[in-house]
C-alpha cells in the first residue's frame, strides 16, 4: 500500500490545489478578529468557478472522558482548539465547503470555527446522537447542491496533515472509488475499528473492536476515522446502514461493506506517519499531543 508520500494526481489537479493552497495559507488564524485578506476573497471567488472537494467535521459531542463541560473539540492545543487545527488543515489541503457537525454546546463550536475567517463554512444540528452514519448525514442539506468528493473527519483529529489529507483524496479519484478509508499501522491497535482485507490486500470492511473476533482484533491496520466519498451518493449509500452492533448506532464506517456488496469500488490508504492518527479522548492524550505538536513545529 502506498502512503501520503507516494500518491500522486494529474499534473493540472495538483497545480489547481497547490494555488488554492498558497491562497489559504496566506489566513493568519489564531487571533479572535483576524482579517480577511485579498487572497481570501479570492479563494472565495475561485470556489464558485472551480469544483472544490468539500468537508464534513464531526464535532456534535461532549466527549465525558475530558472530564470538561467545554464540547471536546474545544480543548486547547498549541494555544488553538481542536477544532479549528482541523479546519485549517482541511483548508489548506485545498477543500473548499467545510460542514460542521454541531450539537452539544453547539454555540461554543460555532463561536470557535468562525475563529477561522474567510472560509466557507455552513452548520448542521446532531440533535441527538445516534452514531457517526447519523451525524454525517445531518450535512445532508448543507450539501444538497453539492456533486463531488466529499472528506469526512472528525474535529478531534489535529494531527492529520494536510498532505495526507491531500493524498486521501487524490487516492480516491485515481482509484475512482465509492468509499476511500484512510488506515494507519499501530504497535497497539486497541480500541480501534480494524480494517480487514482478502489475501490480494483489497479492502473488505471495518470490523469495530466491540464488534470483533479475537483473530479480527489482531490485525494492527486500523480505521482511523476519515474517509473520502462521493456525494450526493453517499447519503443514500449510509440510509441502507443498519445498527445491528453492539453500540445499537449507525456505523459511518459501514459504508464500506455496503458500498462493496453493491459492486462499487473502495479502498483504504495507509498513513506513513501512524502518529497522526491520534485523537484526543482525554487530558493525558491531550498532554501527549501537545509534545508531539511541539516537536512537529520544532
Amino acid at each position: 500500500m502506498s502512503g501520503p508520500g507516494g500518491a500522486s494526481a494529474a499534473k493540472p489537479e495538483l497545480g489547481r490545489r497547490q494555488a488554492v493552497r498558497q491562497l489559504v495559507l496566506v489566513q493568519p488564524y489564531g487571533g479572535s478578529n483576524p482579517p480577511v485578506p485579498a487572497d481570501i476573497v479570492r479563494l472565495q471567488l475561485m470556489n464558485q468557478v472551480e469544483q472544490l472537494p468539500a468537508a464534513v467535521v464531526l464535532a456534535a459531542g461532549k466527549g465525558t472522558r475530558m472530564r470538561s463541560e467545554h464540547p471536546k473539540v474545544a480543548a486547547v492545543l498549541g494555544g488553538r482548539a481542536l477544532i479549528n487545527h482541523v479546519i485549517s488543515n482541511l483548508a489548506a489541503a485545498g477543500v473548499g465547503r467545510q460542514v460542521i457537525i454541531v450539537g452539544y454546546r453547539q454555540e461554543e463550536v460555532r463561536a470557535l470555527a468562525k475563529l477561522n475567517a474567510g472560509l466557507q463554512l455552513d452548520f448542521a444540528v446532531q440533535a441527538e446522537q445516534h452514531g457517526t452514519g447519523h451525524a454525517f448525514l445531518c450535512a445532508r442539506e448543507a450539501l444538497q447542491t453539492f456533486q463531488g468528493p466529499t472528506l469526512c473527519t472528525a474535529g478531534d483529529m489535529p494531527m492529520i496533515r494536510p498532505q495526507s489529507f491531500q493524498a486521501l483524496l487524490d487516492f480516491h479519484r485515481r482509484e475512482g472509488n465509492a468509499v476511500s478509508a484512510l488506515s494507519a499501522q499501530l504497535d497497539n491497535p486497541a480500541g480501534y475499528g480494524r480494517i480487514v482485507r482478502d489475501s490480494k490486500g483489497a479492502l473488505l470492511r471495518n470490523v469495530e473492536e466491540k464488534d470483533a473476533s479475537e483473530e479480527i482484533r489482531r490485525i494492527r491496520e486500523v480505521n482511523t476515522g476519515v474517509y473520502v466519498f462521493n456525494a450526493p451518493a453517499i447519503f443514500d449509500l449510509i440510509q441502507q446502514i443498519g445498527k445491528s452492533n453492539a453500540q445499537n448506532e449507525y456505523y459511518l464506517p459501514d459504508a464500506i461493506a455496503v458500498a462493496r456488496q453493491q459492486g462499487q469500488k473502495v479502498g483504504a490508504l495507509q498513513l506513513e506517519d501512524s502518529s497522526e492518527a491520534q485523537g484526543v479522548n482525554s487530558p493525558e492524550e491531550l498532554a501527549a499531543l501537545e509534545s508531539r505538536l511541539a516537536a512537529r513545529a520544532g
